[in-house]
């Protein structure tokens, strides 16, 4: 039985497990991360499994990896380039479009073509919007205070949470009236929020589509709101909540996270599928893996959602009873699925002008809050949506390398799709249907679309589940719901990457602040392994 000692053992290699062990080691402690596939990424990967094509099978674009942590890891030092989104769309059914561009002028002239009045509501809507973004990036960066601790770093924790909420910027601070506005927001459904500023049908389509993609809720689910700040909150080349993508697919971005930590003497172990946390006296020690090797550590990190990191690999009888039944109901649902394709050539959309920039982003073609809720109303049947919302896009419009010329790459992400599918659940058969019904779907809009297919690959929440590590496929780890949130996620009291195992830590995306290609629980848990290991930080995320 092979035996290893490190500093540090990470468990997974996804992205915020890459992030954290990347600060590790330069640090200069020995650490080793421990990935269960026999590729590196976790749900950030590219993979050819179509010859000639490139999928970003999982996640698709990025802008919420912050900014800071790609010039501490120096990402693109090792390959890491990332290409600005020029604008989305919504298709209409009578032949029309919504667009929205990276140009401010070009999408208020774009609403006014639909709405006089939403054109001029989109100025106060993008203010109330932006206030709500600068409050919450600095707390994305934060490990939350324990409210019911009278630490001093508690206290001054909780302290520096609140400053945020007063602190007084370009857009003229909080006043009372702005603070009652940030409580309303964290609570209200995204159809509530956005009937406070549009009228027409299709301005409010197009912008609730953030606020659900990922979740188990609804466009009139309280909470649904903070869902679309979740996804605001990013930035691609100093522009806040723009998108982009990572050229060579998404595995580029944990491509280079690998690098980074190569470079600084960590190193990544591939195949090595981790099935027991070995503990002692109430310690983490060690971990087991499925090949029955050994590897001990200092501190052990586990990259993986909280139910699987306690539910499944970590013995139930060295917990807490309590801490454990809040594990278990922890809200991890799945509703989303996703088709990726090969294409022999563009798809045309004729609703979307030739060369308007509006296509060359995330497309869709859902026209109202109504259309969206009853999609989800299907999820919560237990069956996959007849009448899909579908985050579409071609990256290779936009990136050479993912198809061979004159061929194209399309993802397309969907919501909603139920992780324990009505009548059976999935089997290859209805996998498949599920497939076909989404292309069907996109042909309605597309007249060559069919004819483009060389290949697809279907992915439901239970492919997502299974091969990922993703539990029920939630892309977030975990929903992102107010009692999910800051000093609550993933659990109370241990929503500072420790866990009740001593030496124990969490990294990943069920911890603070939560889900998304982001990073910042990562570098969030490798800054409080550092503290407790009385090792100086250094960088600009910190």
């Amino acid at each position: 039985m092979a035996k290893n000692t490190h500093d540090v053992i990470v468990i997974g290699a996804g992205h915020n497990g890459l992030t954290a062990a990347s600060y590790m080691a330069k640090a200069g402690l020995d650490v080793v991360v421990l990935e269960k596939n026999e590729w590196i990424g976790g749900a950030a990967v590219s993979r050819e499994l179509y010859p000639g094509w490139k999928y970003s099978n999982c996640s698709y674009v990025c802008s919420l990896l912050r900014p800071e942590i790609m010039r501490d890891l120096e990402l693109y030092k090792y390959g890491l380039q990332i290409i600005p989104y020029e604008g989305s769309a919504t298709m209409m059914r009578n032949g029309d479009y919504y667009a929205h561009y990276h140009d401010h002028d070009m999408t208020i002239n774009s609403i006014r073509r639909h709405s006089h009045k939403d054109a001029e509501a989109y100025e106060r809507y993008s203010r109330d919007v932006l206030r709500q973004c600068k409050i919450i990036k600095p707390l994305l960066k934060m490990t939350p205070p324990d409210l019911t601790s009278f630490k001093p770093k508690d206290l001054f924790g909780a302290l520096e949470f609140a400053k945020h909420f007063a602190a007084k910027d370009e857009l003229g601070g909080l006043g009372e009236k702005e603070i009652y506005d940030t409580i309303r927001f964290y609570t209200m459904s995204i159809r509530d929020y956005l009937d406070e500023y549009f009228e027409s049908d299709i301005t409010k389509a197009h912008l609730a589509g953030s606020a659900i993609i990922g979740t188990a809720l609804g466009p009139c689910s309280p909470g649904s709101a903070y869902v679309l700040l979740h996804h605001y909150m990013g930035e691609v080349d100093g522009s806040v909540g723009a998108w982009g993508y990572s050229r060579g697919g998404m595995g580029s971005i944990t491509k280079a996270m690998t690098g980074c930590l190569n470079a600084h003497g960590g190193e990544v172990k591939p195949d090595n599928e981790v099935v027991n946390v070995i503990t002692k006296n109430g310690r983490a020690i060690g971990v087991a893996t499925k090949k029955g090797d050994e590897y001990y550590a200092k501190k052990i990190v586990s990259n993986l959602d909280v139910k699987r990191t306690f539910l499944k690999i970590t013995e139930e009888s060295s917990l807490p009873g309590e801490f454990v039944e809040r594990v278990k109901n922890f809200k991890i649902r799945g509703s989303s699925g996703k088709l990726n394709i090969a294409l022999d050539g563009l798809p045309e959309f004729p609703c979307i002008p030739e060369g308007d920039p509006g296509g060359g982003g995330d497309m869709h073609f859902t026209e109202t809050i109504e259309e969206m809720e009853g999609a989800y109303d299907d999820w919560k049947r237990g069956e996959w949506s007849r009448n899909p919302y579908v985050d579409m896009c071609i990256p290779s419009k936009s990136d050479p390398t993912m198809a061979a010329p004159g061929k194209h790459y399309m993802s397309v992400f969907i919501q909603y799709v139920p992780f324990n599918l009505a009548n059976g659940g999935w089997n290859e058969e209805r996998k498949q249907e599920f497939g076909r019904h989404i292309v069907d779907c996109i042909a309605e809009f597309s007249p060559n679309f069919k004819d483009l297919i060389n290949h697809y690959e279907v992915r439901t929440p239970l492919e997502l589940d299974n091969e990922v590590g993703l539990t029920e496929g939630n892309i977030f780890q975990g929903e992102l719901t107010m009692d999910q949130l800051m000093f609550n996620r993933p659990v109370p009291g241990y929503a500072q990457y420790r866990t009740p195992l001593k030496n124990m830590y969490m990294c990943s995306s069920s911890t603070h602040p939560g889900g998304g290609v982001m990073g910042a629980p990562g570098a969030n848990a490798a800054r409080e392994v550092l503290i407790d290991m009385n090792i100086p930080q250094t960088g600009n995320y910190y």
